[in-house]
């Protein structure tokens, strides 16, 4: 053998050696923290391929909002609740991912706080959306009064003020109503006019709600006023998703036999924003049950089944290609996050 061919072999091998050893230290550190072979693995394989392997992100136009949006939203609520993530929001941002979510400290801690940071430099690059509950004691399909209207609207409203100043920004794009689940307080005139003056302020640009509970009356109610931009709805296969139970809501169609009341919203102009979509099968071990990674087969064609997914990946690229323009998901590392945009972006050629 030539000194130059040895050589040459030497180099490979090295870099193979190199190479081995990164991929054990990624992957063991994910499995250490996360617990989960799965993401473990992807990790260690994304070592392997390097950034020119992900697929290239697929964007929507966001209803009447006009604004190009990546398919796969960046959910920053759960991920960042109790710390900085930089440079998982900065490989969300190369992989072509351009609105980030996120809400008030009420509930997701410090969430708002750890994203400050990241939008310092990339703000100007990306449709930011905060949320909060406009809290109300009221059944969800109890009629509410104009005095719970108007006191639940002052708190939304509030709480928008202290979202800013955590994020260290002067607007957001997008402000949601977070967490409704009553038809009467989203079509009231109250939340309407809590939010034009927000908008007349410069510091909210779009009206939103989510919703996971009662979401096909509050998805309604928000078409019926004309006033909402964009609608999260916790939607899976299945059909709608339960927050009380965890799961699918007992007695919900499949989502195909939904297409209607998604497409009405659609056809309003109201972007549909998907979440929870694989949470039922992601199991609760606190209340006693764990992964069912099966669950939505049933919902599922023989090429989808065939397809080289995860039970994950599965869930979003359905959802995708049966009502909703985007999904957003709680991302907590980047193996999740290769995950999810392989998921998003190849959705189409799943079904075509």
């Amino acid at each position: 053998m030539e000194q130059g061919q040895r050589s040459e072999r030497m180099s490979v091998s090295r870099r193979r050696f190199i190479q081995l050893l990164a991929m054990l230290a990624v992957g063991g550190r994910t499995l250490w923290s996360s617990g989960d072979a799965r993401a473990a693995l992807a990790a260690a394989k994304e070592v392997a391929d390097g950034p020119g392997a992900w697929p290239a992100m697929t964007y929507r136009k966001l209803g009447r909002t006009g604004f190009d949006a990546s398919r796969l939203f960046m959910g920053c609520g759960a991920s960042l609740m109790f710390r900085r993530k930089d440079e998982l929001l900065e490989k969300a941002h190369e992989a072509g991912i351009n609105v980030f979510d996120v809400g008030y400290r009420g509930y997701y801690r410090s969430a708002e706080r750890n994203l400050a940071p990241f939008l310092k430099t990339y703000r100007d690059s990306v449709f930011l959306i905060s949320k909060a509950p406009a809290d109300i004691d009221a059944e969800p399909d109890e009629a509410v009064t104009v005095e719970q209207a108007k006191k639940g609207a002052a708190v939304w409203s509030e709480r928008l003020e202290q979202s800013l100043r955590d994020l260290e920004v002067d607007r957001v794009d997008a402000y949601y109503v977070m967490a409704a689940h009553n038809p009467s307080l989203i079509r009231s005139e109250e939340i309407q006019r809590a939010f034009e003056a927000a908008k007349q302020a410069g510091k909210a640009a779009h009206l939103g709600v989510s919703t996971h509970r009662n979401a096909e009356k509050v998805l309604q109610a928000a078409v019926a006023t004309g006033a909402y931009d964009l609608a999260m709805i916790a939607i899976t296969p299945g059909g709608w998703y339960d927050w009380e139970s965890k799961s699918v809501l007992e007695g919900s169609a499949p989502m195909k036999e939904l297409r209607p009341v998604l497409e009405d919203a659609r056809s309003s102009g109201i972007a549909l924003v998907g979440m929870k979509a694989a949470r039922h099968i992601s199991g609760l071990p606190v209340l006693g049950w764990w992964k069912k990674l099966d669950a939505f087969d049933q919902y599922y064609d023989e090429r989808l089944l065939a397809e080289p997914l995860s039970p994950f990946q599965r869930s979003y690229a359905f959802v995708l290609a049966h009502g909703l323009d985007v999904v957003n998901a709680d991302i907590q590392n980047v193996a999740q996050l290769r995950e999810n945009v392989a998921a998003t972006a190849g959705s189409p050629s799943f079904f075509a």
